[in-house]
C-alpha cells in the first residue's frame, strides 16, 4: 500500500469506525455517565474510571510469536527459567506481605482517629454539653470528609468508588493508566483512612481489593529505566499475561487483609474477579493469603498489648459466634427460607436504586472538584445528623443484669452506650450509630443477647443505614459495599430473630448473620466466596448449611430483578467488559457481518512514510502484514504487527534505501527482545518521539521480525456466537477474519473487543434487538 492509497482512505475511515479504530475500540459511550460529543475523534475510547472520564485500551494476553521472541526463547537457560519462576514467587511474598501491611495499617489509623473522634464526643455527653458534642462530632466528620473528598478529585479520581469494578474489567482486559496509579495507591490509602473515620456508612473492604491490586501492579511494571531500577530478572514481567496474574494475586490479598478470610480472598478472586484461572494462579493466591493472613495475626498479637493505642478490639473485623450453638428446626428453615427472600428482594431494590443515584451524582460530579467536594460535605452532615439526632428518639433501657462487661459503655466501642441516659441505663440505638461500622456490626452479630436492641431500635437502624449507604456510594471517596451491606442485612435479620425468637431455636446474632449473607447474595450475587467468608468471619462452620441456603435464595431471587451490583456499574461506567458467554442473538450472525472496511494492512517490506502516515492518521494498535509478489508467490497474509512494536521499529531507525529482506539478524543488532516487551504505566514510545527525516521517509524497513507469525485467526463465515467465545477464552485483542473462498485478499478485516459489544452488534442490526 503507498502512501496515496492511506490518502485515499481518509475520508472512509470516518464512516467506517468499527473497522479502524485502537484495534477498533471505539468504546460505546452510555447515556448519562458519558456524554457523547459531537467534537470527538472516532478513534477514541473513553470510559468512567472511579469518578474520572479518562482513555482506556484492551490489554493483550496473546503470545506474540515473532522472530525476535522465538530467538531469546531459544536461547534462554534453563537458570533463567528457575530465575523466573523464583521471581513469580518472590513478587506473590512482596504483595502479601506489603497488602498486609497497608491494611494494617489502615485499620490502626481509622481505629484511633474515630476512636478519638467518640471519646471526645462521649466525654462533652457525659458533661451535659449535648450541643457542643454534636458540634465536634459534626466538626470531625466535616474535616476528614472534605480531606478525603478533595486528594480524591484533585489527586486521583479514579480512586473514588469500591474500585472492584475497575479492577475487574482490568482482569478481563481493560486497561486505563489511571485504574492502578501509584497516586491511585496513596489516594486509594489516605482516601479510605479519612472516609471511614468521617463515619460515612462505607466500608474499607472493596478499596483494598484496588489497593492490593496497586501494590501488585507497582512490583509488576518491570522496573524503571527512569530511575534505573531495571533489575534483570525483573524483565521478564514487562507483558500483560504475568500483570494480570500479579494483579489476581493482588486481589485475593486484599479480601485476606480486609477480612481476615484467606480463602474467602482466594474464592473471591476466582469467583468474581478473574476472568481466567489457572491451577498455577490458583496456588499463587493461595500462598499470597497464606502470608497476608499470618502477617496479620502476628501484628494483631503484637497491638493486644497495648501497644497500639485504641487499637485492639476493633479494628481488623473478626465477629466470633463459635460460642454460640446452631441447633435448628424446621421452623427455623422456613424463616431462613424467608431471609432468603427477603434479602434477594431488599438486594434487588438496592441495586436498582443505586443504579439511577449514580447517575444522579454523575451530573453532579461532571461540574468539577469543587462540586464533589460540596457534595461529599453534604452527605457528611446529614450522616452526622442522623447518627446524632436519630439516638435520641430511642428511650432508655436498664442494663441487663450479670453482664460480663461494663454497662453503660464508657468510652469508644461496646455494647451499651450511655448517650443521653441516666446511670444503670443504655441507649440501643445509640450503640449502633455512635461506633464505628465494624463495632456495630459485631454488636449486631453479639450472641446471648436476644433483648438488647428493641424492634423499633432495629427497624429505624435498618431504614437509615439503607438510605444513607445508598447515598454515599458514588460521593468522590473510597468507598465499599460489603460494610454497608452487612450492617442493613444484619440488622433485618436481627429484627427477624427477635420477632421469632419464641418459636425459632437460633439466636438472635445468628439471625443478623444470615440476614447479611442474603442481602449480600441479593446484591453482590456472589455465593461460594461470601459464604467463605462469612464463615471466617465469625469461626462459625455449623452455620454452614444455613449460609449456603440463605445465599442460594437470596441470589436467586434478586437476579430475577436485575444483575449484580458491579456487574451494573461495569454496564454505567461504559467499560467494555466482555462475559463467559455470547449473547443469544450473536448465532444469528457471523464474523464477516460485524467486520467493517476498509482495512489498513502493511506489506513485508514497507515504505517507512507509509508507516509513519498511518500511524498517524488511525489510533490501530495491530496492523495486518500480508506479502506480495515478487516476495510470495500470491498475496498471503503474514501476521500481525503491533503499533507498540512499529515505534520501537522507527525509533531505532534500522532502515533501507532499497525494498530487500533484511531478516532477524539485522535487527538484533540493533535491538534486544525486551525492546519490545510492554512498557510500563505511561512509559514506551510515542508518536511524537519519533524524528524521521524528510529523505528516510522513502526508505524501506523490514517487519518480518517483529510481525506475530501465527495470530488468531477464524473464517469469515463462523458464527459471531463462537468468535466471542473463542476471543474472550484466549483473552484476544485481535482476531482476525480470513476469506472463505479463494482468490480474494487474504484478510477480511480484525475482529477486537469493540465488535462483540451488544451496543455495536445491535447498531449495525437493530431488528435484532428482539432476540436479546
Amino acid at each position: 500500500m503507498d502512501g496515496s492509497d492511506i490518502e485515499n482512505m481518509n475520508g472512509e475511515m470516518e464512516r467506517h469506525g468499527s473497522g479502524f479504530v485502537d484495534d477498533k475500540d471505539v468504546i460505546p459511550l452510555r447515556e448519562p455517565l458519558l456524554l457523547r460529543k459531537r467534537t470527538m475523534n472516532t478513534t477514541s475510547q473513553i470510559a468512567v474510571v472511579g469518578a474520572n472520564v479518562c482513555p482506556i485500551e484492551t490489554l493483550d494476553y496473546e503470545v506474540v510469536e515473532n522472530e525476535l521472541f522465538k530467538q531469546d526463547w531459544r536461547s534462554r537457560k534453563r537458570v533463567q527459567i528457575f530465575q523466573y519462576i523464583v521471581l513469580k514467587w518472590t513478587l506473590a511474598l512482596l504483595i502479601g506481605l506489603g497488602t498486609g501491611l497497608v491494611g494494617f495499617f489502615n485499620n490502626l489509623a481509622v481505629e484511633n482517629i474515630a476512636g478519638f473522634k467518640l471519646l471526645l464526643t462521649s466525654d462533652l455527653m457525659l458533661e451535659h454539653r449535648y450541643l457542643l458534642g454534636f458540634g465536634a462530632f459534626a466538626g470531625c466528620n466535616l474535616i476528614l470528609a472534605a480531606a478525603a473528598a478533595a486528594v480524591c478529585a484533585y489527586i486521583a479520581p479514579a480512586a473514588a468508588g469500591s474500585g472492584i469494578p475497575e479492577v475487574k474489567a482490568y482482569l478481563n482486559g481493560v486497561d486505563a493508566h489511571s485504574i492502578l496509579a501509584p497516586s491511585t495507591l496513596f489516594v486509594k490509602i489516605v482516601g479510605s483512612i479519612c472516609g471511614v473515620s468521617a463515619g460515612f456508612v462505607l466500608g474499607k473492604e472493596g478499596p483494598m481489593v484496588h489497593t492490593g491490586a496497586c501494590i501488585a501492579s507497582l512490583l509488576g511494571q518491570g522496573g524503571s529505566r527512569k530511575y534505573h531500577l531495571t533489575w534483570k530478572w525483573l524483565r521478564f514481567f514487562k507483558n500483560d499475561r504475568d500483570r494480570r496474574d500479579l494483579i489476581t494475586c493482588g486481589a485475593a490479598a486484599g479480601v485476606a487483609a480486609a477480612f481476615r478470610a484467606p480463602v474467602g480472598g482466594v474464592l473471591f478472586a476466582l469467583e468474581e474477579a478473574a476472568s481466567w484461572w489457572r491451577s498455577a494462579l490458583l496456588w499463587r493466591t493461595f500462598f499470597t493469603t497464606a502470608v497476608v493472613s499470618v502477617l496479620l495475626r502476628s501484628l494483631i498479637s503484637y497491638c493486644r498489648g497495648g501497644n497500639c493505642g485504641l487499637f485492639g478490639e476493633g479494628g481488623l473485623i473478626m465477629f466470633d459466634l463459635s460460642s454460640t450453638v446452631a441447633t435448628y428446626s424446621t421452623a427455623d428453615l422456613l424463616v431462613i427460607i424467608v431471609l432468603g427472600i427477603i434479602g434477594g428482594i431488599f438486594g434487588g431494590l438496592y441495586n436498582f436504586l443505586l443504579d439511577r443515584i449514580l447517575r444522579v451524582y454523575s451530573i453532579i460530579n461532571e461540574k468539577g472538584p469543587p462540586f464533589k467536594i460540596l457534595l461529599t460535605v453534604s452527605i457528611s452532615l446529614l450522616t452526622s445528623c442522623c447518627s446524632y439526632g436519630l439516638p435520641w428518639l430511642a428511650r432508655c433501657t436498664p442494663c441487663p443484669e450479670n453482664l460480663k462487661e461494663q454497662c453503660p459503655t464508657i468510652g469508644r466501642s461496646g455494647n451499651f452506650k450511655n448517650f443521653q441516659c441516666p446511670p444503670g441505663h443504655y441507649n440501643d440505638l445509640a450503640s449502633l450509630f455512635l461506633n464505628t461500622n465494624d463495632d456495630a456490626i459485631r454488636n449486631l452479630f453479639s450472641g446471648g443477647t436476644g433483648n438488647e436492641f428493641h424492634i423499633s431500635t432495629l427497624f429505624v437502624f435498618f431504614i437509615a443505614i439503607y438510605s444513607l449507604g445508598l447515598i454515599t456510594y458514588g460521593v468522590a471517596v473510597p468507598s465499599g459495599l460489603f460494610v454497608p451491606v452487612i450492617l442493613a442485612g444484619a440488622s433485618y435479620g436481627r429484627m427477624v430473630g427477635t420477632l421469632l425468637g419464641s418459636v425459632a431455636n437460633l439466636d438472635a446474632g445468628l439471625f443478623a448473620l444470615l440476614g447479611a449473607a442474603s442481602f449480600l447474595g441479593g446484591t453482590m450475587r456472589m455465593t461460594v466466596s461470601v459464604c467463605v467468608i462469612l464463615l471466617e468471619l465469625t469461626n462459625d462452620l455449623p452455620m454452614l448449611p444455613l449460609v449456603m441456603l440463605v445465599l442460594l435464595i437470596s441470589k436467586s431471587v434478586a437476579d430475577s430483578f436485575n444483575k449484580g451490583v458491579y456487574d451494573q456499574i461495569i454496564a454505567m461506567k461504559g467499560l467494555p467488559f466482555m462475559e463467559a458467554h455470547a449473547e443469544p442473538y450473536m448465532r444469528n450472525l457471523v464474523a464477516g457481518d460485524v467486520v467493517s472496511g476498509p482495512l489498513i494492512s502493511f506489506s513485508g517490506i514497507e515504505r517507512v512514510g507509509n508507516i509513519m502516515h498511518a500511524l498517524k492518521l488511525t489510533g490501530h494498535n495491530g496492523f495486518p502484514v500480508v506479502d506480495e509478489p515478487p516476495f510470495s508467490d500470491a498475496p498471503e497474509l503474514c501476521g500481525l504487527v503491533l503499533r507498540s512494536h512499529l515505534l520501537v521499529l522507527l525509533k531505532g531507525k534500522n532502515f533501507m534505501k532499497e525494498r530487500v529482506a533484511t531478516g532477524v539478524s539485522a535487527v538484533l543488532q540493533r535491538f534486544d527482545a525486551y525492546d519490545f516487551a510492554k512498557a510500563g504505566s505511561g512509559k514506551g514510545v510515542k508518536l511524537e518521539d519519533l524524528d524521521i527525516r524528510e529523505e528516510e521517509m522513502e526508505m524501506f524497513v523490514d517487519l518480518h521480525p517483529i510481525t506475530n507469525t501465527s495470530p488468531y485467526t477464524v473464517v469469515e463465515t463462523m458464527s459471531l456466537a463462537k468468535a466471542a467465545v473463542l476471543f474472550r477464552q484466549l483473552g484476544l485483542r485481535h482476531l482476525c477474519v480470513v476469506p472463505k473462498t479463494p482468490g480474494r485478499p487474504p484478510i477480511v478485516g480484525i475482529l477486537t473487543r469493540h465488535d462483540f459489544m451488544p451496543e455495536h452488534v445491535l447498531g449495525l442490526f437493530p431488528h435484532l434487538g428482539s432476540h436479546k
